[in-house]
């Protein structure tokens, strides 16, 4: 099979990691989404918060990562997955040639803690300041490979993860690299909680797994959730000289800007519309092709009904065939780590031909009329997706996301359950 040049080639997804507040892995997170699981619990005994704080239950501490900062540990053993699914042989490649695209995060705080008497907010004991950075987890895991190609750390919002695979396709395009790890990940701290709080967008419900309600004509907000998710990329020519198995093609994605507000959206949905346009234009997908929208879907009042609008403007009639997911509904806004999550959830929606259920959404909200597969998964087989993203600070970005269908290298449906007599 010949290929076109780096700057022309498609690039595909060889492996992916996961870990959330549902399963410490990719399948056994995916097996819990598509049953509809809630990792949403209350916490008590987290340093600086008070007790009873609604969170996509935070993951442990990893085993034998006890001196990393936990946002550093979590893209770690995502990585390591990432890695370990692609088949790569990382000793056997040239480490200049491999890119490490890892959002910003968060840092180690403790230092500033102990130096203000602030021992509410000291960390595990054993973290230092060489964590302190936003990219300490791209060095990290870039340090822990080898890997001396590029290395790329976004800082914006929710958008961040998504923001550093386009980031790191870029850098595939460009022949900067022939392989690229890119994610993100997310560890719950104290200040981002505070922040939050006082910008009243929390949910809060007697019943913590129905706090989250994406869609729903009751919800009040999001919760806050821990995980990671992180993918290796390569131009469709690499993947398959080393017979590499591929899960999707990566497609036309676009990064803009919305600038109108802080932390709310357009009401007239015409910057997203716009986005969901530009991204299918350059992923050469039609409206109708599109079967399955990851939308960013946090559960709160003005933004959910603004994305809904703004897909009815972009795909017009199309819209009322295509299942739209709202993943945080079961495990928590995972901020920094939203979108890389949501699009590994993507990859095995259409890997699977399975579109997983939108939780809590018992009585659909008139202003957000689309098909968000409310309460229970269902089977959807079909070729073509988008995740969207709409970040505080205007931050937008979207990829269109292409499921590889080759019987040579990549994946077959699974078989249909067997039907009772």
């Amino acid at each position: 099979m010949s290929c076109a040049s780096p700057y022309q080639e498609p690039i595909v997804v060889t492996g992916i990691g996961m870990i959330t507040s549902v399963g410490p892995d990719r399948e056994s997170t995916w097996r819990a989404v598509r049953q509809g699981v809630s990792g949403v619990r209350r916490v008590v005994g987290l340093e600086g918060i008070p007790d009873g704080l609604l969170l996509g239950a935070p993951v442990m501490q990893v085993a034998g990562m006890l001196h990393l900062a936990k946002v550093i540990a979590l893209s770690r053993v995502a990585a390591i997955e990432a890695i370990e699914d692609s088949a790569l042989d990382v000793d056997d490649c040239d480490h200049t040639r491999i890119a490490c695209a890892i959002s910003a995060h968060m840092g180690d705080t403790g230092w500033f803690a102990e130096h203000y008497g602030r021992h509410d907010l000291l960390p595990a004991e054993g973290l230092n300041w060489n964590q302190w950075l936003p990219n300490s987890a791209c060095v990290s895991v870039a340090e822990h490979y080898g890997f001396a190609g590029p290395r790329i750390g976004h800082s914006t919002a929710c958008a961040s993860g998504l923001m550093d695979v386009l980031a790191a396709i870029r850098s595939l395009r460009d022949d900067q690299c022939d392989v690229a790890l890119a994610g993100s990940a997310e560890a719950f701290h104290p200040l981002f909680a505070a922040g939050f709080r006082q910008l009243r967008v929390l949910a809060e419900h007697d019943e913590p797994t129905k706090a989250s309600r994406p869609f729903d004509k009751d919800r009040n907000g999001f919760v806050m959730g821990e995980g990671a998710a992180m993918f290796v990329l390569e131009r469709l020519g690499h993947a398959i000289a080393r017979g590499a198995r591929i899960y999707a093609e990566l497609c036309g994605g676009t990064r803009m800007a919305e600038a109108h507000h802080e932390t709310g959206l357009d009401t007239s949905g015409e910057a997203i519309a716009h986005l969901i346009r530009t991204s299918l234009e350059r992923a050469d997908f039609a409206p109708r092709d599109i079967g399955y929208v990851s939308a960013h879907a946090t559960g709160t009042r003005l933004n959910d009904a603004v994305e809904a609008r703004a897909i009815r403007l972009a795909f017009g009639s199309a819209a009322d065939r295509i299942c739209v997911g709202a993943n945080k509904s079961g495990l928590g806004h995972l901020v920094n780590a939203a979108s890389s999550v949501e699009l590994a959830l993507t990859i095995l929606t259409l890997r699977d031909g399975f579109a997983p259920p939108t939780l809590n959404l018992e009585a659909l909200d008139p202003e957000c009329d689309l098909d968000c597969v409310p309460l229970v998964g269902r089977t959807n087989r079909v070729d073509h997706a988008l995740k969207l993203c709409c970040a505080f600070g205007g931050h937008l970005a979207a990829i269109g996301v292409k499921r590889w269908n080759h019987a040579s290298s990549g994946f077959g449906y699974p078989m249909e359950p067997a039907r009772a007599a």
